[in-house]
């Protein structure tokens, strides 16, 4: 699989990552065997970086990863830290930070985490040198190798991405949430910070397999978040109202090249965006790890359908998403 350089890593990855938020919570129960069964269908696929957070079932999906690990030690991970307590800034301490991290040490069995990200902290945080400078102290303290952040906006991006130590900013990026694409990639593109995308998919629409009457399980955050009950709205379906979504995923579907599924396509039109480092869907079974993986290796869409996509989100999502975040 194509790897692509993070510059203030120096650390190539695979531009097909995993997300495994699923593996932990809020997307249904997934035994442990089957997320295992995930994790070894995409790295033999050729993925090298995994991405995951303390908060992910309460620490489910770092020690599921770091089983993982055990067998396989050469992948890169990406974890998460700040959603276990109050999200108010004063939270955000080198002692709080010492404290998550070793945690995460340990759910993962390793002595230096990869890369720590912030997790969508309070926006007030992204302005704290008190905060970076203690960021760079876990890197001082080789708790850690490196530091990003994971953010809810393309602002909040902007100013992670001027503090000189932010080696990767995580954001949403998809055929129907395509803001990033003006300011926030050419700017961590010049800078060297790697740019991971999240949520490719917007949270399984684009993968055009579900109707008007689809249900979710009551754990899965597709049903219990839809209006932003538990976290930021932005994080399910992108933040498009779902009836609204359902019908443009058909129209993007119909859009998908000949060999390619619609999922495959979401992959790839990120896959080709200038800036960015590797793009994390998420997968439950070793075969959705596998066709996501696959999507690396697809051809590049072409003007013509890159210029259908971007005429459909216009058409019926930027109106009530592109203003948001």
């Amino acid at each position: 699989m194509e790897e692509r350089l993070i510059g203030r890593l120096n650390r190539r990855v695979s531009v097909v990552g995993l997300g495994t938020w699923q593996l932990g919570a809020d997307w249904g129960e997934v035994e442990e065997k089957d997320a295992l069964a995930v994790l070894e269908a995409a790295v033999a696929s050729g993925v090298t970086f995994l991405d995951t957070a303390d908060v992910y079932g309460d620490g489910r999906s770092e020690r599921v990863v770091g089983r993982f690990l055990r067998d396989d030690p050469g992948v890169f991970v990406a974890t998460k830290m700040g959603r276990r307590m109050p999200q108010v800034p004063e939270n955000y301490t080198l002692d709080h930070f010492r404290e998550w991290t070793d945690r995460s040490r340990a759910n993962l069995g390793v002595d230096r985490l990869d890369l720590v990200q912030l997790h969508c902290p309070p926006t007030a945080v992204y302005s704290s040198d008190a905060v970076f400078d203690a960021l760079d102290t876990l890197v001082a303290e080789e708790r850690i190798a490196a530091y990003g952040v994971s953010v809810e906006t393309c602002a909040e991006a902007l100013t992670a991405i001027a503090r000189p130590g932010t080696a990767t900013v995580q954001i949403i990026l998809n055929a129907f949430r395509r803001k990033p694409l003006e300011q926030v990639l050419p700017a961590a593109e010049a800078a060297g910070v790697g740019i991971i995308a999240r949520v490719p998919l917007a949270s399984g629409l684009l993968s055009g397999r579900y109707r008007h009457d689809t249900a979710f399980a009551p754990a899965d955050h597709r049903n219990f978040n839809r209006h932003g009950e538990a976290f930021d709205v932005g994080e399910t379906f992108s933040g498009v109202d779902y009836d609204t979504g359902v019908d443009a995923a058909q129209e993007f579907a119909a859009l998908a090249p000949s060999g390619a599924t619609p999922a495959q396509t979401a992959l790839r039109w990120i896959i080709q965006q200038p800036g960015v480092s590797t793009v994390i869907p998420g997968a439950r079974t070793p075969d959705q790890a596998r066709a996501n993986a696959s999507a690396a290796a697809l051809p590049a869409l072409s003007p013509g359908t890159l210029t259908e996509i971007a005429a459909l989100y216009d058409r019926r999502i930027r109106p009530s998403v592109h203003h948001r975040w």
